[in-house]
């Protein structure tokens, strides 16, 4: 007997998508395999390394710990939708000017914490960005070009912050 597949609808880089799921089927899964969002890795598939987080309604996640039923009606960003085609979001110049990544498989999870933690606390303290940082695992780093560019970044953020 075949598997009940569950109609769900995601806004994904503002786009609106229509997929069917399976019950177990994660949203790591079908951002990567149903939608070919290729951003979005997968590595631990256990919530340890932070590979594959997203912001699902605003807020940072890990993408291989959520069901895709359960993002039914979300709204979700990737790295591809952090800033219009052919433009660089703050947060992204700054990983380049720093030289934030090396291999640049763990990246797009660091840009997305680092640019949710800055639209929300663009004054956050070195300390606050480790804490915020800490779910995160790179490999090739170190963390301090990672740490550079968020603190480099902020800059904008507050600037964003006074203007609205």
């Amino acid at each position: 007997m075949a598997e009940k597949l569950i109609p769900i609808t995601l806004k994904v880089n503002g786009k609106e998508y229509k997929v069917e799921v399976k019950p177990n089927e994660t949203l790591l899964f079908v951002l990567r395999n149903k939608l070919n969002i290729k951003s979005v890795k997968g590595t631990c598939y256990r919530g340890e390394c932070g590979v594959c987080t997203v912001l699902l309604n605003g807020k940072p996640v890990k993408s291989c710990l959520v069901l895709a039923a359960e993002a039914d009606g979300a709204e979700i960003t990737t790295l591809e939708g952090l800033a219009p085609f052919g433009t660089l979001a703050p947060i992204q110049k700054a990983f380049i000017e720093h030289g934030a990544f090396q291999c640049g498989f763990c990246t797009p999870g660091f840009i997305l914490t680092a640019h949710w933690l800055l639209t929300n606390k663009p004054d956050a303290t070195e300390e606050e960005i480790k804490e915020v940082l800490s779910g995160l695992i790179c490999r090739c780093t170190g963390y301090k070009q990672i740490i550079e560019a968020i603190k480099a970044a902020a800059k904008y953020y507050k600037q964003d912050k006074q203007k609205q």
